[in-house]
């Protein structure tokens, strides 16, 4: 008698108190970048206290159903990975730009119609896989790995490079306390324990933290305890071409760092992505930024933060990911639940993100080890991608004169990277997923050292 398959790692149902306090660790994990981009925009667009609250509890409750679309899936929606969705930051400067000049009701509806035109070409987008082999994909890994590292040294020093105490001797001493704290947990301790390293530090670092005065909870009780954001809270949403393309050509920059994400959770968790997986990503991705249109959120996409995680826990589960979902979704709705989260301090965020986002580039390294660079040209297009990937975040002010739509693309060194190796792979290797000889190998053995997906 034929012996069941077992289930994947990726559709295993974990128990429930697995599933709330893995996904609970993916929430810690992302939730300064959730809130920054409502706190950015309604700063720069000088919205009331009032209006930002709403802003984020906007954000966080459209992050959650984001969350379960891409992970749960319905239909052609949803990758069906372990992909937590947040609002992506490459839309900032142009949702900005737009609120300023044409209102905030321009802004929603702008966000609205490209969600809408993400849908109508995810197919067409979702055909680009061919161009991604294995040291494409490697590089991307690597990149998105490397450029995380500026918002990893940002919360370790503070939070706020312009406060007197950034980088000061606590904050830093806090870091590393937590960095220690959750590697020992990650050695001593294997199974669920070891997998909630993570968790077991965020919270450790917050309770150091707390006993020397270096934060606090008091702003806890000035949060409502129940509050939803109703749909078109700042009116109904209005139409103009000129906002639409622009936002149009942000959420294109969006779907190639989905992309990326998508390719590299995919490999990270043993379940290469298709291009029905990519397709159904995009429209995931779509569909939610309609949603987040809706309910004065923002355009959504994967957030990388949460690759390393799971790189570091093991845990694959994208039921995981989804409780996550629903966590964010409660906390949209129970702003103190969100209060309570936002007084982990910056330097124990970047303590563990520094772990993280070196798990991510250690899997960008792992998917290079598997291609072959003798005999090949695959050497130069790992050096050159990576290089130009890591530029934006290597030195920011190299196209601070550069305006207007290019700097959206330049300011995104995940697209960046993607676009350099898939040309230098596509001129030196040409389309197909084998690497072109430099030497030819002999007849009987034409795919001596194939890449492998």
């Amino acid at each position: 008698m034929a012996r069941p398959e077992s289930v994947h790692p990726v559709d295993e149902i974990l128990p429930l108190k697995q599933l709330f306090t893995f996904g609970l660790q993916h929430v810690l994990v992302m939730y300064a970048g959730a809130v920054a981009v409502p706190l950015i925009l309604g700063s720069a667009l000088g919205l009331s206290q009032h209006d930002m609250v709403l802003l984020i509890n906007a954000n966080l409750l459209t992050s959650g159903i984001a969350t379960l679309i891409q992970t749960i899936g319905c239909w052609k929606f949803g990758a069906r990975l372990p992909l937590i969705q947040g609002c992506s930051f490459i839309a900032i400067a142009p949702m900005i730009m737009i609120g300023k000049q044409y209102g905030i009701s321009h802004l929603f509806g702008s966000v609205i119609a490209c969600g809408f035109i993400t849908i109508l070409i995810a197919p067409i987008f979702s055909r680009l896989l061919k161009f991604f082999p294995p040291v494409v994909i490697g590089s991307l890994i690597t990149i998105i790995g490397v450029s995380l590292m500026p918002a990893a040294a940002i919360w370790l020093g503070g939070g706020n490079p312009d406060a007197a105490d950034f980088g000061s001797v606590p904050n830093l001493l806090l870091g590393l306390a937590t960095i220690a704290i959750t590697l020992f947990i990650y050695a001593r301790y294997k199974g669920f324990v070891g997998n909630l390293s993570v968790l077991i530090g965020l919270i450790a670092g917050t309770a150091i933290a707390a006993a020397f005065g270096m934060t606090s909870f008091g702003h806890v009780g000035e949060a409502a305890w129940f509050e939803i954001s109703a749909p078109f809270a700042f009116g109904l949403p209005e139409f103009s071409v000129a906002p639409i393309l622009i936002m149009t050509l942000a959420m294109l920059v969006i779907m190639a760092e989905t992309t990326g994400n998508v390719l590299a959770i995919g490999t990270i968790v043993g379940r290469p992505s298709s291009q029905e997986t990519l397709g159904n990503a995009f429209r995931s991705d779509g569909l939610s930024t309609m949603l987040g249109g809706m309910f004065n959120s923002f355009p959504y996409n994967a957030f990388t933060q949460n690759t390393g995680l799971i790189a570091l826990s093991n845990v694959k589960s994208r039921y995981v990911v989804a409780a996550s979902g629903v966590i964010m979704m409660l906390m949209g709705m129970f702003p103190t639940l969100g209060a309570i989260i936002a007084s982990i301090p910056r330097p124990v965020l970047g303590g563990c993100a520094i772990v993280m986002f070196g798990m991510t580039t250690v899997a960008g390294i792992q998917e290079l080890s598997r291609v072959q660079f003798e005999g090949t040209r695959n050497g130069i297009i790992v050096a050159v991608s990576v290089s130009i990937g890591v530029l934006p975040m290597s030195f920011p002010a190299l196209f601070g004169h550069v305006e207007g739509p290019l700097r959206l693309i330049l300011d995104s060194g995940i697209f960046l990277g993607a676009i350099t190796a898939v040309l230098l792979n596509v001129l030196l290797n040409g389309t197909g997923a084998q690497p072109a000889q430099v030497q030819s190998l002999p007849a009987e053995a034409p795919h001596s050292g194939a890449l492998e997906a």
